[in-house]
């Protein structure tokens, strides 16, 4: 119940950079898309982050309009999209870039990607 309402359990769009840092200070493991809306890619994830955000309910699955977001993406380092920033007790531990880590292509399986958020720990992977 405590996670549900800090949001977990849906996958969800955050408006702008500073409530990046609000929502990454409130939960312990938090996976955020870094998106653009003209990125074909960043549509495929999005179909498996709504997924997963369901069925993890102990990470917190959030999107950012990275044309929204220079600050954070220059100070993150993202220069790709998508990329998932991984943050964990509100550090940035890991980065899923683009699709390389899940089989370099565009059909992977949802179950792909929960077993790369499993290795990084982000999420109970059994």
């Amino acid at each position: 119940k405590e996670w549900l309402s800090k949001g977990h359990g849906e996958y969800r769009e955050i408006p702008s950079e500073r409530d990046f840092f609000q929502e990454v200070k409130e939960s312990k493991n938090v996976v955020c898309h870094f998106y653009r809306d003209t990125t074909f890619r960043c549509q495929i994830m999005d179909k498996h982050l709504t997924v997963l955000a369901k069925k993890h309910v102990e990470t917190k699955f959030l999107k950012l309009n990275a044309e929204k977001s220079p600050f954070l993406c220059e100070r993150l380092r993202i220069k790709v999209l998508p990329t998932l920033a991984l943050v964990k007790d509100g550090k940035t531990q890991d980065y899923i870039v683009g699709f390389t880590d899940l089989g370099n292509t565009d059909d992977f399986t949802t179950e792909t990607l929960e077993w790369r958020l499993g290795c990084a720990d982000i999420i109970n992977y059994r």
